[in-house]
């Protein structure tokens, strides 16, 4: 048959059979040069990478996005067995308990009684890290909550911070590919100080909200017991007259917030890599219950059309001050895992569960993640009855004709393994009901586009807001660790964007970033899509500093001790603590402990040069004179100081010392932060002083750079 155009022949348009896979192929003439053209795993040249398809720019994501399909299918599986973001993660069991009906907003089962406790199993993880990096890794924490309800399980699976770093799920792959180690060298992992990261961050101007709060103190908790969670998406509830809301979801814990210093921190993932994982575990063991209350910001279509932001956009919050959080239930964690592996490891957590009177919206990123979180449960699992594992087993009667595959523990028993089927009562198996699952009857309409909506344009306003609301305190950590972070990225030009991104969100801010770094010249503020709002107040819930706890319950002090200490002392200081719900240490020149003033042991925990101070919310140091001079020839004791001074920490100290500080060379910056003990009732002054956490007013005088 001869050719009817001028096409070559097909083995012609074919370059070069030896190009290997995802190499070679066409070229595209840009501004910068020649560029491969950007294609599907089956060669199909891409149009749009930034956006999924949907129906019209604020509508749901379409399945038939096979772009998207693929690109998340083969993220999906990059690794095995282990998660490939949230690896690093420890688990407990709980209960979770109404406090006030829901009963008027959603028909859920789980909201309609107070009173009632369901069960409860929460995961904490950090995203970056592989499972053997360390706690303190400046990071998101995933703050995973799975409850079995009456009617099934319910999986609300959120965050440390309401906001995230992106707008739409087909940009998931990218911003985990850019934060994960760069894949020719495989370092550095668990942190995000490299190129690559901020390079995408860069040429990203969505995700500056979220760059303030992970250059914040928030991504450095002092534990996971003293951390907020937040489904992070806009959510709907139903009633019964199937009435919908909309919904955001807030875990608050009940002591408070509190995080560490940055210098703090990288000292604590050398001390103890396993910081947040041994305090919770410790708590729970010793009684001491986590506890986060329950809440709800709910707002109708109404309010959704009126706020200056789409609340479909996961890169924005909504305000406290603007729809205040209704507390309505509890969440308490009293029991830890029998097996980390069986429990921790396999428990599998998917967006899309949920039950009767809670429903999706149109969140882009939503949408995505409940497509992508099933999936990835046949690749870590191994097959898709990873339901037939206990920790993700509902607690309720399972009933249907799904058999057979990879781990199928139980099969549905008689003939019929289809449906409908003409075989009546329990011969024919389960049949669906009115009580049922019922999605949210939402219109929608539009033509098919990869768009993003024009009301998610603006990425600088909130991130604005988010920077005023600190305290001064606070704003110095953000200035410093974008500092230290961009210090880490060997490339100028990445490092100019980003101050061109900070110049749209606080002057004063880009100027203390390009100072830090160096830079000669400031460059311009980046091209904004939308002008920064410099009208939005300012928002008390932002700012952990405003959001502490009221007293020291919770935390630790730790007291280093000698030879001959004064035995009175010591135990008024461990009545102190103990009396506000703290837990005390000791730590002594041995481990086995120091006989004190009376003759009477005092049992030590730690070894000076093994129990650090970065270990401790505050310290004690309870020497005898001979003691004392011991201490001071010792470098551990004298790093035991010389970190609680610099990290801010209230120190008390009894008379013998002040040798200590001397050696030190601290004698003449000595604060009201540190508190002498002359006597047994000084003890209960200092336990009072230490409920503030930290004397922040300390940490401009030590730190001139």
């Amino acid at each position: 048959m001869s050719q009817t155009n001028n096409a070559p022949p097909a083995q012609a348009r074919i370059a070069d059979l030896d190009v290997p896979v995802g190499q070679g192929g066409e070229v595209q003439q840009t501004a910068g040069g020649d560029v491969p053209v950007l294609t599907t795993q089956q060669g199909i040249p891409v149009s749009d990478d930034q956006n999924s398809l949907k129906v019209g720019p604020r509508g749901p994501t379409l399945l038939e996005d096979f772009h998207f399909r693929e690109k998340m299918f083969h993220f999906d599986h990059e690794r095995i067995p282990e998660r490939v973001v949230h690896a690093r993660g420890f688990g407990a069991h709980g209960y979770f308990e109404m406090t006030e009906s829901l009963a008027d907003l959603s028909h859920a089962d789980v909201f309609q009684r107070v009173g009632e406790k369901t069960p409860a199993f929460v995961r904490f993880s950090t995203v970056a890290g592989n499972k053997g990096s360390p706690d303190l890794a400046r990071d998101v924490r995933g703050f995973a909550v799975k409850l079995y309800t009456q009617e099934g399980n319910w999986d609300i699976v959120g965050n440390n911070i309401p906001v995230f770093f992106i707008q739409d799920a087909i940009k998931f792959p990218d911003l985990i590919h850019a934060a994960k180690q760069e894949p020719d060298r495989g370092f550095p992992q668990a942190q995000t100080a490299h190129d690559n990261f901020w390079d995408f961050i860069s040429l990203t101007p969505e995700s500056m909200h979220m760059i303030m709060w992970i250059m914040s103190d928030r991504t450095i908790p002092r534990s996971l017991r003293f951390i907020e969670g937040f489904g992070v998406h806009t959510f709907r509830l139903v009633n019964a007259e199937g009435k919908s809301s909309f919904v955001k979801f807030h875990w608050k814990p009940k002591l408070g917030l509190q995080s560490v210093a940055w210098n703090e921190a990288v000292k604590l993932n050398g001390a103890d890599p396993d910081f947040h994982r041994r305090d919770l575990w410790a708590s729970i063991q010793a009684g001491d219950f986590p506890e986060w209350e329950f809440g709800v910001q709910v707002f109708d279509e109404e309010f959704a059309k009126s706020f200056d932001f789409d609340v479909l956009d996961a890169t924005k919050l909504i305000p406290e001050e603007l729809v205040p959080v209704r507390v309505v239930g509890r969440l308490v964690l009293d029991r830890v895992v029998d097996n980390f592996f069986a429990e921790t490891e396999q428990v599998a957590f998917c967006t899309s569960n949920v039950v009767p009177g809670i429903d999706f919206t149109n969140d882009p990123l939503l949408q995505g993640r409940n497509f992508s979180y099933l999936d990835t449960q046949l690749k870590r699992l191994g097959g898709p009855n990873f339901t037939h594992i206990p920790i993700n087993a509902p607690k309720v009667p399972v009933r249907n004709f799904q058999q057979d595959g990879h781990m199928a523990m139980h099969n549905p028993k008689g003939r019929v393994n289809y449906e409908p089927n003409g075989w009546g009562g329990a011969a024919g198996g389960p049949r669906q009901t009115p009580r049922g699952y019922r999605s949210f009857p939402a219109e929608e309409a539009g033509p098919k586009l990869r768009i993003r909506a024009e009301s998610f344009a603006d990425h600088y306003s909130q991130a604005r807001q988010f920077f005023v609301s600190q305290t001064p305190v606070e704003q110095t950590h953000i200035g410093d660790a974008l500092v230290f972070e961009l210090s880490k990225v060997e490339t100028p030009a990445i490092r100019a964007r980003i101050v061109a991104h900070l110049r749209n969100i606080d002057e004063t801010l880009a100027q203390t970033v390009a100072k830090g770094l160096g830079l000669k010249d400031v460059p311009e503020p980046a091209t904004a899509a939308r002008p920064t709002r410099q009208d939005l107040p300012q928002s008390p819930a932002l700012s952990i500093a405003l959001n502490g706890p009221e007293s020291f319950k919770g935390r630790k002090l730790g007291i280093l001790v000698t030879e001959g200490a004064d035995a009175a002392m010591v135990a008024a200081l461990k009545e102190a603590a103990t009396g506000v719900g703290a837990m005390v240490e000791f730590i002594a020149p041995v481990v086995g402990g120091v006989s004190a003033s009376d003759g009477s042991v005092i049992e030590a925990q730690q070894k000076v040069n093994g129990g650090p101070s970065v270990l401790y919310d505050a310290v004690a140091i309870v020497p005898s004179e001979a003691g004392a001079k011991l201490l001071s020839r010792e470098a551990t004791a004298k790093d035991f100081l010389n970190d609680a001074f610099a990290h801010a920490k209230f120190i008390a100290y009894a008379p013998a010392a002040k040798l200590l500080f001397e050696k030190c060379g601290l004698a003449g910056d000595m604060d009201e932060g540190c508190m002498a003990l002359n006597k047994p009732v000084d003890a209960a002054a200092f336990i009072k002083a230490c409920g503030k956490l930290r004397f922040w007013a300390r940490e401009a005088a030590v730190h001139a750079v």
